[in-house]
């Protein structure tokens, strides 16, 4: 979860930006939460506080960022406000990939596979900005291409292949923080039961004024906000040693409305996500054997090359992970609101597509503060 306070005082302004994180899976709020910290801390008149009730290196069910792929595969609508905060991601992640190696980015191929009769399934409305046939993003991927019938599966009926990028999340949460505290943001443990406690963060003992709100689906619970539009979307992976050539998602499977095929390989020896399930409005937090092993029935299925053509007996499995994506009804909520006495810009609720959108929302909530800071006195 994550706020940021503002005050001034002298020409320097003051903010705590806290990431208290309650429940996260996939590709989630703390990748979002460190994102802000470091767009905002590259304005040097800023001092930044960041409070976290988890870190990276930690493993729970409340914190699920290091359980993602990750990866960039817009799923976003053409219109809507996902739709910038995806495009305005991607030259980020692209520069990352191509100038430092350190931050766990690395391009690979991409193929998005489509079948018609998935059309009305949970998994293909998640899927939905990513299965159109004249997707928005034909012109943010290099080597973009339809893929030719002729080389079409039995039962795909369409196809994309790209660039993309797969994101080592073990080597790039703690990037992220080391690049924080290159310029100067402090961080330390913390619980936050309600957002106004959020005012007595910062580890300069001043006041914040306006709080940064990412805390994902802790905001549902979370005192001041509670956000009833918030819900869990359970995942559930198979990370194994096995390497595939590249990245694919479909539309769907055979085996249930809400089971997906996903395969991606994370770089600097980071191991294969298998994957997955969008289940919404299930809180548990155990691996479901039956769930594991369809789940790698269809990954092998895809990519033979996990297993050299034998069967998933040849995986060698790191370990079963299950989290909880933090979706909201009506998408994610960027925006301002004034609390009690205390202006908080929120940042939360992007379900499966945190790390895609991360530089993006960042910079939306940058303007915002910007916006909200303009003209403002400072003593």
């Amino acid at each position: 979860m994550a706020v940021t306070n503002v005050v001034v005082i002298g020409r320097r302004w003051y903010i705590s930006l806290l990431l208290f994180i309650n429940y996260l899976f996939h590709k989630t709020k703390l990748c979002t939460g460190l994102t802000t910290a470091l767009l905002l801390s590259e304005d040097s008149s800023y001092s930044i506080s960041v409070i976290a009730k988890h870190m990276p290196g930690d493993y729970d069910i409340e914190y699920a960022s290091p359980w993602a792929g990750a990866n960039y595969m817009p799923v976003s609508i053409t219109g809507t406000p996902a739709q910038s905060w995806e495009r305005d991601t991607w030259p980020a992640l692209e520069n990352l990939a191509r100038n430092q190696p350190e931050a766990g980015v690395q391009f690979q191929d991409l193929k998005i596979l489509n079948r018609k009769k998935d059309g009305d399934t949970v998994t293909a409305k998640w899927f939905a900005g990513l299965l159109s046939d004249k997707p928005w993003w034909s012109t943010v991927f290099p080597n973009y291409c339809q893929i030719p019938n002729t080389q079409l599966k039995e039962g795909v009926d369409s196809g994309h292949a790209m660039t993309s990028v797969c994101i080592n999340t073990a080597i790039y949460l703690p990037w992220l923080v080391g690049e924080c505290l290159k310029r100067g943001v402090v961080f330390k443990r913390a619980e936050l039961e309600h957002i106004k406690d959020a005012s007595t963060s910062h580890h300069s003992g001043e006041k914040p004024g306006i709080i940064v709100n990412c805390t994902g689906l802790g905001s549902l619970t979370l005192k001041g906000v509670c956000d009833l539009k918030l819900h869990p979307a359970r995942g559930q992976i198979v990370l194994v040693r096995n390497e595939s050539n590249g990245m694919t998602a479909t539309s769907g499977t055979d085996d249930g409305p809400d089971e997906a095929m996903y395969v991606m390989c994370r770089p600097a020896g980071g191991g294969t996500i298998l994957g997955g399930c969008y289940q919404r409005d299930n809180w548990d937090s155990q691996p479901d054997p039956n769930l594991a092993i369809r789940i790698m029935q269809r990954c092998v299925a895809a990519h033979p090359e996990l297993t050299g053509g034998r069967t998933i007996e040849a995986l060698d499995v790191i370990r079963h992970g299950v989290g909880l994506r933090p979706a909201r009804d009506g998408g994610a909520r960027v925006e301002k609101e004034l609390i009690e006495d205390t202006w908080v810009i929120h940042n939360y609720g992007h379900g499966g597509a945190g790390y895609q959108c991360s530089y993006g929302c960042a910079k939306a909530v940058v303007e915002l503060l910007d916006a909200h800071n303009y003209d403002k006195p400072r003593l």
